[in-house]
């Protein structure tokens, strides 16, 4: 999800770097890069994901987009996903890759893929968090070091626990569970140091976008060059796509 142009790499599987142009994918001069570029920097099967965000979108343009690709460790395996949110004026298209190797020479391999369209009007929450380091020194032009952006449409909530205390160190007493409750669909995390200064900026101004159209506020005229008027309020689904994304 860098700002720089995809580079050539070396054929590996989940890395075809051939263009793929479709009519539902435009540039964005406020993002960092076009769908089709920040497809080809992941380098996660670009083509087949390409293909199939294309076939979500159904022939609706493209306000604005966000692609996560994250590589996680699973002892001697190395394991990697990719999401890509899109958001047109009345669906935000959700996309979730992975792949799976079917034998010890890897010559085997299938692809998982889900797709999930939401309508706008059916998103209830856009939380977008920020992690600055030394805020003690805080300068306007200090870049964000991590940013978290959560989506909320079904109802759906995540539920955080952990052992309670009283605030004393030398006590030894069960004080219980307490927990958190934070309602959200999707999860995606995007750090400066492992993404690029352009990724955060991008979830940024996704977010943005995504506020913009869900509300129908004039503030989607700097992707869209529209004005969208409010939508009136719907129903939740009763049931969502099993991802894997969420850590």
């Amino acid at each position: 999800m860098s700002s720089q142009p995809p580079t050539s790499k070396p054929h590996t599987p989940g890395n075809d770097n051939q263009p793929a142009q479709h009519p539902g994918s435009h540039s964005h001069s406020a993002q960092g890069q076009s769908l089709e570029a920040a497809l080809q920097q992941a380098g996660f099967y670009p083509r087949l994901v390409a293909d199939v965000v294309d076939d979500a979108l159904d022939g609706r343009d493209c306000v604005a987009h966000l692609v996560h690709l994250e590589t996680h460790f699973d002892r001697a395996e190395v394991r990697r996903h990719i999401t890509v949110l899109v958001l047109t004026e009345d669906m935000l298209v959700i996309t979730h890759v992975d792949d799976q190797q079917l034998d010890d020479a890897g010559e085997q391999i299938v692809a998982q893929i889900s797709t999930e369209s939401v309508p706008v009007a059916q998103i209830r929450s856009v939380v977008l968090s920020y992690m600055y380091a030394q805020p003690q020194d805080y300068k306007a032009t200090d870049p964000v070091r991590e940013v978290s952006l959560s989506i909320a449409w079904s109802g759906g909530q995540r539920l955080e626990m952990g052992p309670a205390s009283c605030g004393d160190p030398q006590c030894e007493a069960d004080h219980g569970y307490s927990g958190t409750i934070a309602q959200e669909d999707i999860l995606l995390r995007i750090s400066a140091e492992a993404d690029g200064l352009q990724a955060v900026q991008d979830a940024k101004l996704f977010a943005r976008a995504l506020r913009a159209v869900n509300t129908g506020s004039t503030a989607a005229a700097s992707h869209t060059g529209q004005v969208l008027q409010p939508r009136p309020r719907m129903g939740v689904f009763g049931n969502r796509l099993s991802r894997g994304h969420q850590r």
